[in-house]
């Protein structure tokens, strides 16, 4: 059988989680891999077939989206054509990981394509959902890369088709310390946004992972990193605590490896305040933005040893096992 894997290269979560299904999914057949999609600081340890800048959100440096960059990085006529183009019908089985070129191919010409994402199962009723519904982020959940069938991943089992996160093979088998650090990772805010906050605290060493930076550096407590999936795994597993965007996969690790959590959602992205107002009802403290006047918010979390007790058993290869099942169907 011949398999398709289409995933996301937008930020790092995707293509750390394709790290532990791609083997998985070489055991059902001949598999080539697709990733589209800009903004990742890792590449995958596999051979990557087909490449392309995708429909890319490029992180801002103030809590957000830079859509202006976005805009302009875009090109709706080069990703129509590559949608024209891909050749789908190849493959036996596709299997997408919230990658628009793939999805809309395969519709277009249907051909079956299942999703394995985080992002299909915010599309059932049943996961929590935030106060405020944007209507934009809302359409662009369901039709970003629409899929006929899909296997889903969140914080907890809300559904028949969700499965709790896949944990990378390099986290469960990690060596957990509790060291006297605090892992930082706010892609959507420049470090020289961060340093100066977190300054503020100056008892709290602090590890800031940041997008933004070409070189380590150091002020006082505060140490700055580019980001690097190694050093990233380093420092988290042995953090007191993890401060952190509210994206899926680092919340994810940070409380299957035990530690203290906050995050905070991206402006204008409505994925993540789904995931804040998932992990908010298991008791993680979201903050809402990273500015002087929520301070005392962070210094109170510091101060507080509370954290969430998880039991995430591993599940990818019946996730993909199951995804594979569909795609057959």
């Amino acid at each position: 059988m011949k398999i398709l894997f289409a995933i996301q290269g937008t930020g790092n979560g995707h293509l750390a989680r394709a790290e532990d299904v791609i083997p998985i999914l070489q055991q059902y057949g001949d598999l080539d891999l697709f990733v589209s999609g800009a903004q990742a600081d890792i590449k995958l340890p596999y051979a990557v077939k087909y490449k392309s800048k995708g429909l890319s959100f490029y992180f801002g440096k103030s809590g957000g989206i830079d859509f202006l960059r976005t805009f302009k990085n875009n090109s709706s006529k080069e990703v129509y054509k590559e949608i024209k183009k891909f050749p789908v019908e190849k493959y036996d089985l596709v299997i997408n990981d919230f990658e628009p070129i793939t999805a809309w191919a395969c519709r277009k010409r249907e051909i079956p394509c299942v999703g394995l994402s985080h992002q299909s199962a915010l599309l059932s009723t049943k996961v929590p959902t935030p106060k405020k519904i944007d209507p934009v982020g809302e359409w662009v959940l369901h039709n970003y890369a629409p899929v006929d069938k899909y296997v889903s991943f969140h914080f907890e089992k809300y559904d028949k088709n969700i499965y709790t996160p896949v944990i990378r093979a390099a986290v469960r088998e990690s060596k957990v310390v509790e060291k006297d650090h605090y892992t930082v990772y706010l892609p959507s805010y420049d470090d020289k946004k961060l340093v100066p906050l977190l300054a503020k605290i100056p008892q709290i060493k602090w590890h800031i992972f940041s997008k933004h930076a070409k070189k380590p550096y150091h002020i006082g407590k505060l140490s700055v990193y580019p980001v690097n999936k190694d050093e990233f795994a380093e420092s988290m597993t042995s953090a007191k605590g993890v401060l952190c965007g509210a994206g899926f996969e680092t919340p994810a690790e940070a409380l299957y490896l035990g530690k203290k959590l906050m995050v905070v959602p991206m402006k204008s992205q409505l994925e993540q305040h789904y995931n804040a107002a998932s992990l908010k009802q298991l008791g993680v403290p979201v903050l809402k933005k990273m500015r002087k006047k929520n301070l005392e918010k962070i210094v109170q979390w510091l101060e507080t040893d509370e954290r969430i007790t998880v039991q995430y058993e591993n599940i990818t290869a019946e996730a993909v096992a199951r995804a594979v099942k569909l795609g057959r169907q």
